[in-house]
């Protein structure tokens, strides 16, 4: 069955009949982003039409959703359904190609639940706290590097791309010398505007060439990382199939690092640049675990896009009637300024002591990382403030170069002095 699409319902007055709200249907996401800015139009939104209609580049109209319980309860009721998106070119999404079969982000439980079991235990909290002094090591030698090179220094290729890729390179199995072939790829997998659907798809036969590479020689040699645990399972137990294995482990090294890696050097941005911030962790190091919390509900790392969930079956969400087979997408960043959970959301409260953000997501797809980023924020933001209580930005704020035309905002350079 063919989803629902507005455009077979618009008048031309741009409003959404045939027994819906009636609800301005806007184009979603909302223009370029501008820095790390969030558009005003969330908050409006938020307020007065929480539950709205919005078109999207590819695949027509949806509901976008910016309340923060109406945002909780999507991401956790199995009505919606993200399985239901696969391989669909008529779903609605922000990104040129749909949503793909045999990724984790991609499947409902149990099918979810079955992947997720199988690499759930290396980003426990404990196993991550494991970890913690091999990411120290990583930054005190980065840190290093760059106090011998003297400033400028740019962070993103010094610190904030390495140690979320080492880290995650380490625990899959992939080679440092190898560590250059996906981090392309990875960008050019996450686009939006930035890559033809021609180059994404490029991109993405780079990654499983190279990781049917990776898993070819842990069946000649087995190993002890988590990819050789991955390899065994399919192997040995028969617990996933072989499309399964190669895109868990693409979507690893993805999600590994390239949110982590952009969040470092946006943390490091708003604290430069909104006044006394940095002072404020220089002089109280011990906030820097609440501070990264704050950090993490504040910075809007997302452009505007996210993925589809598909109702599998009428039912009313904030007062608005969802039918079986339309999209719903939802904005945790927006949900995450909500004034009814959180006092002053407009603010920076480094010393926000209640804090359930949803900057990780929740429900079944709640970010399998989300314990290892927190890690890795903590050890590079603590390093940063010890190492460098002076540091400033090196370039005026209208110099800082941002991406573009991908799914995660970030500078593309953070030239850095002190």
């Amino acid at each position: 069955m063919r989803a629902a699409s507005r455009s077979d319902s618009m008048g031309s007055g741009g409003r959404a009949t045939g027994g819906h709200v009636d609800n301005e249907v806007r184009h979603y996401p909302f223009g370029t982003p501008f820095r790390l800015d969030m558009d005003p139009l969330f908050t409006r939104l938020r307020r007065e039409e929480p539950i709205s209609r919005v078109r999207l580049p590819y695949g027509g109209d949806g509901w976008l959703v910016t309340r923060y319980e109406d945002v909780r309860l999507v991401l956790a009721d199995p009505r919606f359904s993200r399985a239901a998106a696969v391989d669909r070119e008529d779903i609605p999404r922000a990104t040129p190609e749909p949503a793909r079969r045999s990724s984790l982000l991609s499947m409902d439980p149990p099918e979810h639940t079955r992947l997720r079991k199988l690499v759930v235990k290396a980003f426990t909290g404990h196993r991550v706290q494991q970890l913690r002094p091999r990411a120290q090591q990583i930054v005190d030698e980065r840190l290093a590097e760059i106090e011998r090179s003297g400033p400028p220094a740019d962070l993103v290729q010094l610190l904030a791309l390495p140690l979320p890729v080492t880290v995650i390179c380490e625990m899959l199995g992939v080679p440092a010398q190898d560590q250059h072939r996906f981090r392309d790829f990875s960008d050019t997998v996450l686009s939006t505007t930035a890559h033809t659907r021609d180059q994404i798809s490029a991109a993405r036969a780079g990654l499983e060439a190279y990781l049917t590479e990776l898993v070819a020689q842990r069946r000649e040699q087995p190993t002890d990382d988590l990819l050789g645990a991955l390899v065994a399972a399919r192997d040995d137990e028969d617990r996933l199939s072989e499309a399964e294995l190669v895109n868990l482990g693409i979507g690893l090294l993805i999600a590994g690092h390239e949110t982590t890696a952009n969040q470092i050097a946006n943390f490091t941005y708003v604290l430069l640049t909104e006044p006394g911030h940095w002072e404020l962790l220089c002089g109280r190091p011990e906030l820097v675990p609440t501070a990264v919390e704050e950090l993490l509900r504040y910075v809007p790392l997302g452009s505007g896009g996210s993925f589809p969930r598909i109702a599998t079956q009428e039912l009313e969400l904030g007062g608005v009637t969802i039918r079986a087979g339309e999209s719903v997408f939802v904005n945790t960043q927006a949900a995450n300024r909500d004034e009814a959970v959180f006092d002053d959301p407009e603010e920076l409260n480094l010393t926000r002591e209640r804090n359930p953000h949803m900057a990780f997501g929740h429900g079944a797809h709640h970010c399998l990382g989300a314990q290892l980023a927190r890690v890795e924020l903590q050890v590079a933001l603590a390093s940063l403030l010890r190492r460098f209580p002076t540091l400033r930005l090196a370039v005026p704020i209208e110099d800082v170069p941002w991406k573009s035309g991908l799914l995660v905002r970030g500078p593309k350079a953070l030239p850095v002095s002190w």
